[in-house]
């Protein structure tokens, strides 16, 4: 119960000991606890008013207003006037409730009944000071927490842009403002350059410093290394060792800068000792490849048949490769529009100059079996290609293909630990290898067809004149039976004509 009726003086509040509510008016109280300390209080009602149906609003009836419960709102504690000297404290011109919730303490009086009226303004208009000062301590906390958010993300962003703004690139470029000063000439300079930015900074030079990993450094000199035609012959490590192993050790000297400058920790991903020396063929005894791994001639009919039950575009595309003699980036970029007569008895496939090796036209003469692979493909609609991919308009890759001879490479070294080999190198034998030497190797040793109608299968550079005989009539339909007996061979059948029987030379 308030306690007196006249409004509280600073001399009042000051000699306040007795524990109560001491009415200054207008809904504000002083109250003092029975530990003595004094607060403020404000007491009020919120008028409701009943709610009306559609059909009585729609009448015009006013609805009736219905006093609400009393509620007390502390709005924190007194001003100490017995300590402190109130002149020494500026006088506030307005005091809101945003001012309580963010200092809810010290209130004097004059400043407490500016507070007053506001609230009296908010009751008269129906908004509950509790509910409202609640919604303000809401949005104060979530203000504070979305600040503390933003400086969270924003130490963030700049620890990642810290970490990120030395990419290899970077690292390769403040390196080797240091290693000019060192190289002798102008020749070694460029060649530093020349190896990094072509093998490097393709694959990791925009990855920050910090994130290169072995495996990163693995796909660098791991890369595929392609001859002039733009067929993939090996990785880099393989045909191109010194290179790789120069550029080996130039990402080393970079990634060590790098490193203490501040801006990796760790191991060096590209050391040799004790790391890629584990992963990587020594340099020093890496074959220095003249010609790819091809497949053994006695191996042949086994490993076609074991072709042939693959299933895949990639297997399909190896299996009419291989009849046809042809490269894998001729075959995967072949379209429906090359194949001529495909119906008929002199069915072909025509290659334009600007997809050859040696940018002159050529012409396959497909045998019986070649155009079986052919039919046996799916039409697909709104696609040329013959060996597409799973995107629209885009062949197969060369490692599809790569990877079918690799599987079963890997299956017949584990069934008879040898596997499918080059006789010589005895490194697997890849596509490329296996479509063409081998194929020349059967010309060569197995038949008596002229050399030079097997160069013209192969699309090697011939002279012109015997390119261009071997094309037409009767020289066309020569090379159409020896790719018949290819195709013979590879299926494991008896040759016929001028074929020597390989059926007594060990061949299943």
């Amino acid at each position: 119960m308030a306690r007196g009726t006249e409004l509280l003086t600073v001399a009042k509040i000051k000699s306040l000991k007795k524990p109560g509510h001491y009415r200054d008016g207008g809904g504000l109280y002083l109250q003092v606890s029975k530990w003595g300390t004094k607060s403020w209080v404000f007491k009020f009602t919120v008028p409701t008013y009943e709610k009306l149906s559609d059909e009585d609003l729609a009448a015009g009836r006013t609805p009736k207003r219905i006093p609400g419960k009393l509620r007390s709102m502390g709005l924190g504690s007194v001003f100490d006037y017995d300590e402190k000297d109130a002149d020494d404290v500026p006088e506030l011109e307005r005091m809101t409730l945003a001012d309580i919730v963010a200092k809810p303490n010290d209130l004097r009086l004059a400043d407490v009944r500016k507070l007053r009226l506001i609230l009296k303004d908010m009751v008269r208009a129906g908004i509950d000071p509790i509910e409202h000062r609640a919604a303000l301590e809401l949005r104060k906390q979530q203000a504070v927490r979305d600040e503390a958010e933003a400086e969270r993300a924003a130490a963030e962003a700049k620890a990642l842009e810290e970490a990120r703004k030395k990419t290899f690139k970077d690292a390769v470029g403040e390196y080797l403002k240091k290693k000019d000063a060192e190289l002798s000439n102008d020749r070694y300079r460029q060649a530093w350059r020349n190896s990094l930015d072509a093998y490097a900074l393709p694959i990791i030079g925009d990855m920050s410093v910090d994130e290169i990993e072995v495996s990163d450094v693995l796909r660098v000199l791991n890369q595929d290394f392609r001859d002039k035609s733009g067929e993939v012959i090996g990785t880099l490590w393989e045909c191109r060792t010194e290179t790789a192993s120069r550029l080996r050790n130039r990402i080393e000297a970079a990634l060590s800068w790098a490193t203490v400058s501040g801006f990796r920790a760790g191991d060096n991903p590209a050391r040799w000792t004790g790391n890629l020396k584990e992963l990587l063929p020594n340099p020093s005894k890496v074959a220095k490849k003249t010609n790819q791994p091809a497949l053994d001639l006695p191996d042949l009919p086994t490993w076609f048949a074991e072709l042939r039950q693959r299933k895949g575009t990639g297997a399909r595309a190896l299996e009419f490769a291989m009849l046809c003699a042809s490269r894998s980036g001729e075959v995967r970029n072949m379209t429906w529009d090359e194949v001529r007569d495909m119906d008929g008895d002199n069915p072909q496939w025509v290659i334009s100059a600007d997809r050859m090796k040696m940018s002159r036209p050529h012409v396959v003469p497909l045998s019986s079996a070649a155009v079986e692979v052919l039919k046996a493909l799916p039409r697909l609609p709104g696609e040329d290609l013959v060996f597409p991919s799973s995107k629209k308009g885009k062949p197969i890759s060369d490692m599809t293909i790569s990877k079918v001879m690799r599987l079963m490479h890997e299956a017949k070294l584990k069934k008879d630990g040898c596997g499918y080999v080059d006789r010589e190198s005895k490194r697997p034998a890849v596509p490329h290898g296996t479509c063409r030497a081998t194929f020349r190797t059967w010309v060569q040793n197995e038949t008596e067809y002229d050399p030079a109608m097997a160069e013209v299968a192969l699309a090697h550079k011939v002279d012109t004149k015997v390119a261009q005989a071997y094309a037409r009539g009767d020289m066309l339909n020569k090379r159409r039976g020896m790719m018949a007996h290819w195709a013979a061979v590879c299926h494991g059948k008896k040759p016929a004509g001028n074929v020597v029987d390989l059926t007594n030379r060990g061949v299943a």
